[in-house]
Parts: structure tokens; sequence; C-alpha cells
């Protein structure tokens, strides 16, 4: 325990120290759990930010072997928002003061699509200058990048799910839609456009170890990352992968582990409780906030389209129609001594340092 210990207080962690507090014993992780805890409140409060997320199409030109979205899939109903359908959600969020706004899509980069999320920006913009906008639509042109970041876009997310190219090619087709090298330049692009920059890993994909997820927190602290949205493996109906099976006894536990990992080598980035923690564990959301999270997203979907949004099995999928219901939904997944912070656009601090 006191050699844990030790590692907790060092504030550079090397490799060897990273697989140590991932495989740690469950006395040992209420040590790691509290440490993050308590960087995260010294470091950037106990503020949590919510931005209001809208799922807009299912329609993907991927073919990723967990995804239940996945282009092969011949079983869920495809769909794209109309952009009424937009409008009204977006005007939602805007009323309920939550201060930001997360734009997210199955991959495309038709024109059409393009000039679809630029509507959406500009439209936002128009309607409230001061929210924050975070936009998740994949693998695009650097020319497109900078287009949604000069109509006002300020946050982008791109996954790469693993840092391990070999380990990348056991869950994605190695052809010319699915490339590693380019995926990874493509984070390049969306940091050189200038937006708070975001990646993350699913933790618990079969094959993957421990030395694998050290290798994803050091990637992420390398590249300087302002935002992480990562989360559990959860097998999906439909997809290649629907049978698979983690390496780790507990993907949940092995989920909270690399936040509060995340949150103690980065301390002033921004870190999502994904809804996929919910799914596996009905306090999952709030567990997360405790090991160092500090964004959660409601979904602004249309209960009847988020249940097409099928990335995983069992997503919740509870509806949420004026700005009440999107701050009730924030309030049931924060925990006692932390607070929902309205009106801002809780940008990552590490950006801000940057910016002074």
């Amino acid at each position: 325990m006191t050699d844990f210990i030790k590692i907790l207080d060092n504030p550079t962690k090397d490799k060897q120290a990273l697989i140590r507090m991932l495989n740690c014993n469950a006395d040992e992780q209420k040590l790691l759990f509290a440490k993050a805890e308590n960087i995260r409140k010294s470091t950037i409060s106990n503020n949590v930010y919510g931005r209001a997320l809208i799922e807009l199409s299912n329609i993907c030109s991927k073919d990723c072997y967990y995804c239940g979205i996945r282009k092969s899939n011949n079983s869920i109903d495809r769909y794209a928002l109309d952009i009424d359908a937009i409008k009204e959600s977006i005007d939602i969020a805007i009323a309920s003061k939550i201060g930001s706004i997360a734009i997210q899509s199955g991959e495309l980069n038709s024109p059409t699509f393009v000039e679809s999320i630029s509507e959406i920006v500009r439209y936002i913009k128009q309607k409230c200058p001061e929210i924050g906008i975070t936009l998740s639509c994949g693998e695009q042109t650097a020319k497109t990048y900078r287009k949604w970041k000069r109509l006002g876009a300020e946050r982008y997310l791109l996954r790469i799910e693993t840092s391990n190219k070999e380990l990348y090619y056991n869950y994605h087709p190695n052809d010319k839609s699915h490339n590693f090298e380019k995926r990874l330049q493509c984070l390049q692009y969306i940091k050189d456009a200038g937006y708070q920059t975001g990646t993350g890993v699913m933790v618990g994909l079969p094959k993957q170890d421990f030395e694998d997820l050290a290798d994803d927190l050091i990637f992420m602290r390398d590249m300087e990352i302002h935002m992480c949205g990562m989360g559990p493996f959860i097998p999906c109906k439909g997809t290649p992968m629907e049978n698979a099976k983690s390496n780790f006894d507990s993907v949940f536990e092995m989920t909270l582990r690399m936040i509060a990992c995340l949150r103690i080598i980065m301390p002033d980035i921004n870190i999502v409780s994904s809804t996929a923690m919910e799914t596996i564990n009905p306090k999952g959301r709030e567990l997360a906030i405790k090991a160092g999270a500090n964004v959660i997203m409601p979904n602004l979907n249309p209960s009847t389209h988020r249940k097409k949004y099928s990335l995983y099995n069992k997503k919740p999928t509870n509806e949420i129609t004026n700005a009440k219901e999107v701050i009730d939904s924030c309030a049931k997944a924060i925990p006692s001594g932390y607070i929902l912070s309205l009106g801002k656009k809780g940008n990552s601090l590490k950006w801000e340092r940057l910016m002074v």
C-alpha cells in the first residue's frame, strides 16, 4: 500500500506507474479515486458542465466492428433529423441556460453533410452567440475543420478508440475508409484549426491489456488534449463483436480507473461522464464524476430517434422536451457536493490557460 501511495503522490507518471495505478486492488482503488477527486476539486472546482447533446443522424460511412450504426448493419432504422427538429432541440438547450451544445452524428463528409453542419452552427450562433458549440462529426478535411471553426464551433471531439495500431485494425476494417494514420492526422488538423481538441478511447476491448490502456493515457497526455470522452466497451447486437468478451473482470471499474488516472496526469482538462457508464450501472455517471469527470451530456433527441442511435445495447431513452427537463436530467447525474454550472460554456481550463 505504501508504494501505491508514493506513486499517487508523484506528479510525473511514467508507463509503469500508470500500469500499477490501473492494476490496483480494491483498497488501492479507493485511494486512486480519492486522489483524482481531490485533484479535480482543487484544480477545476466542484462545478459540473453540461453539453446538450443532439445526435443528428445514424447514417455512417464507417464500418467499425463494435458499433451498432456501422454501415453494414442492415437491421437498424436509419434516420436524419430534419432542420426543424434540430432547431427545436437547440432552442430547448438555449432556454435551459446549460451553456453548451454538442452536435454528434455518424461519420459522413459529403458536401451536403458539411453544409448541413455549417447551417446548424450558424443557427446556434445567431440565436445565442455566447453558447459553446462542440462538434463530433468524424474525419473531415483540414479545410472543413477550419470552416466550422470560423463559423463558431469551438470544440471538436474525435475519438481514436485505441492508440495501439494493431488493436485498431482488430476492430476496424483495414481499408481506405479506416486508416489509423489518417485518424491521427485529423486530430492534428483539429488542433491546428484552433479547436479545444478532444479524443478518447474505448475501455475493455478484447485483447486490450493494462499496457495498452497506459499507452492510451500517455498518448492523450503527450498530445496535450483539452478534453476527453471515453467509455466502456459494451457489445452491440447485430455487430461482429456482439459476443466479444473483455480481458478485464469489470469494464465499468476499469473505465473509472482510466478517468481517475487521466485526471491525475492531466488535472485541468475536461473529462466526460458518459451515458454508457449509466447503461452498465444506474449510478454510473455519478461515480464517474466522483472519480474525476466534470462534464455530462443530457440527450435532447426525440426518444423515437434516440433508440435508433444505437451505438451499443440498452442505451437510455428518456425523452427531454423542455428546458426544465434538461436541468432535471443533469441533476440526477450529479452527486452530492457538486453543482451544475449554468450560463457558462465550461471551457477547458487547460485551453483557457493557453489563451492567456
